[in-house]
């Protein structure tokens, strides 16, 4: 494959795209060349954040309401998705609205518009109940309860999904760390959003990726080229 050539072929909605995460999804499908369109509440803090150039590219809305899922998700090939409660913000939609059925509808209507790949950016500790965590309306249970929904959802041939489940997460800039990749809900510990947003970045295409849930925290310091040795840990 040529150098410059996207691993991906297709446009990637990004739900979520203004929040921390969602700001380094969009850096990291940047920097694989691959097309992408944004969808957030707010196109002025997007046009803000990465410049004139997204007017034409942004769909602004919230996965409250379908029409609008309806409106980001037509023409996309792929979701990733980093969206969550605020769960600190007395006003904000609670856990259930967002993490469990905001992403239900999200990912429904993705796949009646024909969306073959789902990517979801959740959290470690979500299949622990008793986790400090859920005194915020449950957040970890509504975000496994969501989880299932995209696993349903996605388990038609022809479909796929990969739900990323990060440790705490860090400012820091990305491939600077070894990685420890996990599933069972078991490791415990930190991760860069820069590494998580690549992590959901290369699953749009790595096989090792396909209807898998897996769990991420960073390691040791240690300048990486890729994170392709970091997959192979998913047996």
């Amino acid at each position: 494959m040529p150098k410059n050539q996207p691993q991906f072929e297709g446009i990637v909605l990004v739900a979520g795209a203004t929040g921390r995460t969602g700001q380094w999804i969009v850096r990291r499908l940047q920097a694989h060349g691959i097309e992408h369109r944004l969808f957030v509440r707010s196109k002025a803090k997007a046009i803000e954040m990465f410049g004139p150039a997204y007017t034409d590219r942004v769909v602004t809305g919230s996965i409250e309401t379908p029409l609008e899922i309806e409106a980001a998700v037509t023409g996309c090939n792929a979701v990733i998705s980093a969206i969550g409660a605020y769960v600190t913000e007395p006003d904000a939609p609670p856990p259930s609205v967002i993490d469990r059925d905001g992403m239900k509808s999200l990912a429904t209507i993705a796949k009646n518009c024909g969306v073959r790949k789902f990517i979801q950016v959740t959290s470690l500790a979500v299949t622990k109940p008793e986790h400090p965590m859920n005194k915020y309306g449950g957040v970890l249970t509504m975000k496994l309860q969501g989880e299932n929904a995209i696993r349903s959802t996605y388990a038609e041939s022809g479909f796929s999904h990969t739900i990323i489940r990060p440790g705490g997460l860090q400012d820091g800039e990305p491939l600077q760390h070894l990685l420890e990749f996990g599933t069972g809900d078991t490791i415990i510990g930190v991760v860069d959003r820069s590494d998580v947003a690549e992590a959901a970045v290369v699953s749009l295409w790595h096989p090792k990726a396909v209807n898998r849930t897996f769990e991420l925290i960073r390691g040791e310091a240690a300048c990486q080229a890729n994170l392709d040795p970091f997959f192979e840990q998913l047996t």
